[in-house]
């Protein structure tokens, strides 16, 4: 059963499966505000502090919550003594419950409850009690008091990834993200090509690090849990507790009405939540816990580390047969994520001899799971390295090779298509990099003391639909200029990606409101269920489930006031006709606009002082029709107020046609010719993601893709101590990510594109498509700059100082 089967809905609904292609009402609305770049709704409350983030939210007696860590990498509880908390002041109870708190986070998108148990360690900063006290202070010192005795197994774990890549085993195919594949004979293949090139690379676990901690204020109204809790996917987080604690749908609410930040770490569920409830539930208070920066990367997820190994085989030319990855990933025992590192690897160049397998490996290390992009993040860092290398060794410009390649349909699986938007983005980007301008010879540039190079690398993220609901809402509000207000409601989640912002702007348009007659309710498992952020659906599912609800409203409006839904025109709380009459109306449906014209024309005459003409003939002309204020026709409804909702499924279209945004990443850097320090000095970026509802925002998401790019390539890298698993860097003074002075100015190309295949709106993800192949563009760069190749990541200058060129 999906999630919006749960949902039985008591208004009319719009439905769609998206089998075929489909027109926009976009192409037909008059304000055209979808693709503007308009500021944030929300902006003002964020920069004033008013926008409520789940620890910010405060209930009458509460207290407030530490997690307490375990501090072996394997082994058994033995004993917790609290004795020692006995004289801190403000301690109310040591909370345990070895069988329902949580081992570790959930993956996104699941409906059951992830591994419960803590009385068996598997990881350093597992979770295993919880203090509770009047003050976050008091539980603090609890909580590092707090004596716990284990059965230490820490030399049996497994903690050297190198160490245990002979014990990888399969994958769970049907639980993962990706499937191992295989086409024509690859190996063989391989050794028939007149050019190879075979390279194993390297990239290390990092940390989704939001700049929110993860954080749930749990409380009981009688059998019924509510938690202000930060999560990116409302539905299922809220039937991962309900397993979790044995709950039915009607005894659990989740909120989170602002998310400070995810990048996959929030998808799921994590230790705090259940941890916060269950002490509720003991205490009969409201409980705050909120995991500080080294339980946030401790005990919540990391992306997997990997090995990959790229083997390609083309001819003298640079034209590509044989396309071979292979990876090797790492994860908890017993759980079945994998990163996906070969997703945009299976149709992104031609070749008839491909293969794709994983493989993984058991590891006494925090949950892997899902970081931003996952899979393309990394995995084209090592495709795309390697598509510059054998460009160089086939003395190629690297932008013509991957023209050379460009497949004429998606080479895995022999279908279309539904846009692809590589080559446009290369050009465009190459043109505004002024990539004719490179020197294309390794370490030909020396500025001073700076070697200069350049590089790029493709980007491609594959785009999905996911089921989501929301409901429209117009209701007469005469306290609003034009006397009425759109309320849209689904539990999607803005986690700072703008959601408020641009569902405001698609009911805006469809419903012809200002923006600012548009009140957004969002994250809230009581309104209808959405796909949640993540995995770059969120506009396009959530805000198809808003389109269509809009369309609902106005195909009911036309009705109401007898004209035609598809040349109804909306603009600014104005119903209208647009375009000329329906040369094939019938003579009952004339009828039916004479009747509803009489029905509404003393109403609607006395609220507005303009008679509504009535049809007389089957050659009435519809283009004669006034325009009727929109507040007084919703006011002859029931309660002054009309509501529909609106709900999307995938088709067949993600079957028939390959959809991927597709964009290409360039850099220039500079490395120092005595230290190898690295610094970068541009980057551009050119993207195709369908349509654009908001440039700002848009561009803003290609930004941070691009500066995540720049830790990947450079800083970022969570290291476990090999002896006890201890993570060694668990906060942001110790692990790297960018920071503005190591961000240069960034220049964002947003190439036009139309997709019909995708959803109503015709839009794809972005955000997760810049981040795919950025590290590539700098490592290339760096390749350019001083002719060092790394295939170890991140690039940091201990791996360039004893080969910089003289």
């Amino acid at each position: 059963m999906s999630l919006l089967d749960s949902v039985l809905p008591s208004e009319p609904t719009k439905k769609m499966m998206m089998n075929e292609p489909v027109e926009t009402l976009f192409n037909k609305t008059a304000s055209n505000l979808v693709g503007k770049p308009i500021n944030r709704v929300d902006g003002s409350l964020k920069v004033s502090g008013q926008a409520p983030y789940s620890a910010e939210i405060h209930r009458e007696n509460q207290v407030y919550g530490v997690l307490v860590s375990a501090k072996i990498a394997k082994g058994w509880i033995e004993n917790i003594d609290s004795s020692a908390l006995d004289d801190i002041p403000g301690i109310i109870k040591v909370v345990t419950d070895p069988k329902h708190f949580l081992r570790n986070a959930q993956q996104g998108g699941e409906t059951k409850a992830p591994t419960q148990g803590v009385s068996e360690i598997f990881y350093h900063g597992q979770p295993i009690a919880v203090v509770v006290a009047e003050t976050f202070e008091a539980a603090t010192e609890g909580a590092n008091a707090l004596k716990v005795s284990y059965k230490d197994e820490t030399e049996q774990a497994a903690l050297n990834f190198t160490k245990e890549l002979t014990n990888a085993h399969d994958i769970d195919e049907k639980k993962g993200s990706d499937k191992n594949a295989i086409n024509g004979d690859p190996e063989q293949g391989l050794a028939d090509s007149a050019v190879t090139l075979d390279r194993f690379y390297h990239t290390p676990s990092q940390s989704n690090s939001p700049m929110e901690p993860h954080a749930t204020l749990a409380y009981w109204e009688d059998d019924k849990l509510i938690m202000y809790t930060s999560n990116q996917m409302i539905a299922p987080c809220k039937q991962q507790v309900m397993d979790a604690l044995d709950l039915n749908k009607d005894q659990v609410q989740l909120i989170s009405y602002y998310v400070g930040g995810g990048f996959g770490s929030k998808l799921g569920i994590a230790p705090e939540s259940i941890a916060a409830a269950i002490s509720a539930k003991e205490l009969g208070r409201p409980v705050l816990i909120s995991m500080t920066r080294p339980q946030v990367m401790e005990a919540t997820v990391r992306r997997s580390n990997t090995r990959q190994r790229i083997a390609i085989g083309c001819d003298k030319d640079g034209i590509i047969n044989t396309m071979i990855h292979d990876t090797i990933t790492s994860n908890l025992p017993g759980e079945a994520f994998f990163e996906p590192t070969a997703l945009s690897t299976k149709y992104l160049y031609r070749g008839e001899n491909r293969r794709v397998n994983y493989k993984k490996v058991d590891m006494n290390q925090v949950l892997s799971g899902s970081m931003r992009a996952p899979g393309e993040a990394v995995g084209m860092i090592a495709v795309e390295c390697a598509m510059d290398e054998l460009a160089s060794q086939l003395d190629i410009d690297p932008i013509e090779l991957r023209r050379r390649n460009e497949p004429e349909q998606d080479p895995s699986q022999d279908i279309p298509f539904s846009t692809r938007q590589l080559i446009a983005c290369m050009e465009q980007g190459a043109e505004q990099f002024g990539w004719d301008k490179r020197n294309a010879k390794p370490a030909s540039q020396l500025e001073g003391d700076w070697w200069i190079g350049t590089g790029m690398a493709a980007s491609a993220r594959g785009n999905q639909l996911k089921p989501s609901e929301a409901r429209a809402t117009l209701q007469v509000d005469r306290s609003k200029e034009l006397g009425i207000k759109a309320i849209i409601e689904t539990d999607m989640t803005d986690i700072g990606t703008g959601s408020y912002t641009v569902f405001s702007q698609v009911a805006a348009d469809l419903l012809g409101l200002p923006i600012d007659h548009i009140e957004m309710k969002l994250g809230d498992s009581e309104l209808p269920p959405a796909s949640g952020s993540g995995g770059s659906v969120g506009a396009a599912s959530a805000g198809s489930g808003v389109y269509l609800a809009c369309e609902q409203l106005r195909e009911m409006l036309a009705d109401k006031v007898g004209l035609y839904p598809d040349t109804i025109q909306l603009d600014n709380g104005q119903i209208k006709q647009a375009g000329e009459h329906n040369p094939s109306v019938t003579e009952a449906a004339i009828e039916s606009v004479k009747n509803k014209a009489e029905d509404l024309k003393d109403k609607v005459a006395e609220k507005t002082g303009l008679p509504l003409p009535t049809a007389t003939d089957k050659k009435f002309d519809f283009t004669n029709f006034h325009s009727y204020a929109l507040a007084d026709v919703v006011a002859d409804y029931d309660e002054q107020k009309i509501s529909a909702k609106g709900q999307i499924k995938p088709g067949k279209n993600g079957k028939s046609h390959r959809q991927a945004s597709f964009g290409a990443n360039f850099a220039e850097v500079a490395v120092h010719r005595v230290t190898g320090e690295i610094r970068v000095k541009r980057m551009t970026g050119a993207f195709a993601a369908g349509r654009i509802l908001n440039h700002k925002t848009a561009t803003s998401q290609c930004y941070g893709g691009m500066v995540f790019g720049i830790g990947s390539a450079l800083m970022e890298e969570v290291i476990h101590d090999k002896r006890d698993g201890r993570l060694c860097n668990h906060d942001l003074a110790e692990y790297h990510i960018p920071v503005n002075a190591d961000v240069p100015q960034l220049k964002v190309i947003l190439v036009e594109e139309d997709d019909p295949y995708t959803n109503p709106m015709h839009i794809k993800g972005i955000g997760e498509t810049a981040i795919s192949g950025a590290a590539a563009a700098i490592a290339n760069a760096i390749y350019n700059a001083v002719g060092v190749r790394v295939y170890d990541f991140p690039i940091t200058l201990d791996k360039l100082l004893y080969e910089l060129p003289e």
